[in-house]
C-alpha cells in the first residue's frame, strides 16, 4: 500500500521507543521507504543501529552532522517526504512543535515539511492531562497535525491511565490513511455490509455460515483510506473494527435489514458483502419447537432479501454492488442475480477455487456488470477491494 512512499519516523525520548522498531518494520513491509530521525534523548532508550538495520538507511540524529550531501539535509528531506509520524512524542517535543521551536534535527525537519504530520503522545498520565500539554496538543491540531490519542492502561512508571502509545498496527493505519491512496472518494457516502448473521434456534444454538467478514472489512477500510465517509453494518466477527469507519454491529438478518434500509437513504454507494443466513426459524416459541428424543424439528422461513430490497428501492444516482458465492455456473448465476436484484454490479467468486471465499486473506473474484465481465486473478482481499472500487468509480463518476 505504501510502495513508493517516503515516510519520516520521528522517535523521541520515551520508554515506548521500543515499539517504534515494530512500527518501522510494518512500514517497510507495506512498501515504504523509511527515514528515522531520533532525538538525543531517544538514543538513551534504543540504539540507532536497530533502525539502520531495519531501514537500510542511516538514522539521523544531528542537524549539523557533516556526513551528508551538500544540500541542507532537513530541508531536502522535507521536500521529498510523503508523511511524518512522531511515535512516541514526548511532552517536550509536543511543546516545541506547538511553539515553532526548531533546535534539533527532528523539529527542524518537521517544521519544514508541508506533508501530512501525525504525532502519538506517550507519557505519564499527569503529564498528558496537564492543561499546558493539552493546550499544546490543541495548537498542533489547529495547525493541521493529526494527534493519535494515547491508549489507557498501566504505564511503565506504574500509574494507570491515559498515556500509553498505541500499538504499531494502529499507528500504521494512520499512516495509510494519510498517504497510501489518492482521496478520489472524498465527499462520497458509502454503506458496506460484512460478516455473517446468526439466527437463533434456542438459547444455545443458531444458524449461520462460514463468513469471516474479511472482504467487507477490506472494502470499508479502503473506502475510508480513499476519503469516503463509510458506514459498516457488520455481523459478529473476530475482526478488529477498522479505524475511520462508523461500525454498526448487528446479529440477525432482520437486524441487518433494519439497519441497512434505515441508513441507505442519501448513500452514494452501497456494497452488500455480508453473507446473510438464508433461513431462520419461523417461530422459536416452545409451541413450534417439537422435540422428539434427540431430534429437534423446526420450521424454517427465508430471511429478508436485503440486496433485492435495496435494488428495487434504489435512489437516483445510487450505485448498488452485491456479492455472489457460487460453486457452479458462476457467470450464469451472477448475471441472473444482477438483473433480478436490480443491482449495478455483482462480485462473484467460486468457492471451489483455492484461495477464494471464506476465511482466507486472498480472493479470486469476477466483476459482472451489464456492460461486461472482468475476471481478477488471485490477490489479497485488500487489493481485490481496490479493483472493485476502481470499477465502481468508473461507472459512478
Amino acid at each position: 500500500m505504501l510502495k513508493g512512499k517516503k515516510i519520516v519516523l520521528g522517535i523521541t525520548g520515551g520508554i515506548a521507543a521500543y515499539k517504534s522498531a515494530a512500527l518501522t518494520s510494518l512500514l517497510i513491509k507495506a512498501g515504504a521507504s523509511v527515514q528515522v530521525i531520533m532525538t538525543e534523548h531517544a538514543k538513551e532508550f534504543i540504539a540507532p543501529l536497530t533502525f539502520e538495520a531495519l531501514t537500510g538507511r542511516r538514522c539521523l540524529t544531528d542537524t549539523f552532522d557533516r556526513n551528508h550531501e551538500y544540500s541542507t539535509e532537513h530541508v531536502a528531506l522535507a521536500k521529498e517526504t510523503d508523511a511524518v509520524i512522531i511515535a512516541p512524542a514526548t511532552a517536550n517535543v509536543i511543546a516545541k512543535l506547538a511553539h515553532g521551536i526548531a533546535d534539533d534535527m527532528l523539529t527542524t525537519t518537521v517544521l519544514a515539511c508541508d506533508c501530512p504530520k501525525m504525532i502519538a503522545p506517550a507519557m505519564n498520565t499527569r503529564m498528558y492531562e496537564n492543561p499546558v500539554t493539552q493546550e499544546n496538543i490543541e495548537t498542533l491540531e489547529r495547525h493541521g497535525m493529526t494527534v493519535i490519542r494515547p491508549a489507557k492502561g498501566r504505564l511503565a512508571c506504574g500509574d494507570v491511565g491515559a498515556g500509553k502509545m498505541p500499538e504499531p498496527e494502529e499507528l500504521l493505519q494512520y499512516v495509510l490513511m494519510s498517504c497510501a491512496y489518492e482521496k478520489d472518494m472524498t465527499g462520497r457516502k458509502v454503506l458496506v455490509t460484512a460478516g455473517p448473521t446468526q439466527e437463533l434456534l434456542d438459547p444455545v444454538r443458531y444458524i449461520t455460515n462460514h463468513s469471516t467478514g474479511k472482504m467487507g472489512y477490506s472494502i470499508a477500510k479502503i473506502c475510508a483510506f480513499r476519503g469516503a465517509e463509510v458506514t459498516l453494518v457488520s455481523g459478529k466477527t473476530s475482526l478488529t473494527p477498522p479505524l475511520f469507519v462508523k461500525v454498526v454491529p448487528v446479529v440477525t438478518a432482520e437486524d441487518m435489514f433494519r439497519e441497512v434500509t434505515a441508513r441507505s437513504a442519501g448513500m452514494d454507494i452501497i456494497i452488500k458483502a455480508a453473507a446473510v443466513a438464508d433461513y431462520r426459524p419461523k417461530n422459536v416459541s416452545d409451541e413450534k419447537m417439537k422435540k422428539s428424543g434427540t431430534e429437534l424439528t423446526i420450521e424454517l422461513e427465508r430471511t429478508k432479501d436485503i440486496l433485492g430490497h435495496l435494488g428495487h428501492h434504489k435512489e437516483d444516482g445510487q450505485f448498488l454492488c452485491g456479492f455472489a458465492m457460487e460453486t457452479q455456473n458462476l457467470l450464469e448465476n451472477a448475471k441472473e442475480k444482477l438483473v433480478r436484484k436490480n443491482a449495478d454490479m455483482i462480485v462473484a467468486n467460486n468457492l471451489k477455487i483455492q484461495g477464494a471465499g471464506f476465511g482466507t486473506d486472498t480472493n479470486v473474484v469476477t466483476i459482472i456488470t451489464e456492460d461486461g465481465i472482468q475476471a481478477l486473478e488471485l490477490m489479497s482481499k485488500e487489493m481485490a477491494a481496490e479493483q472493485i472500487l476502481n470499477e465502481i468509480l468508473k461507472r459512478r463518476a
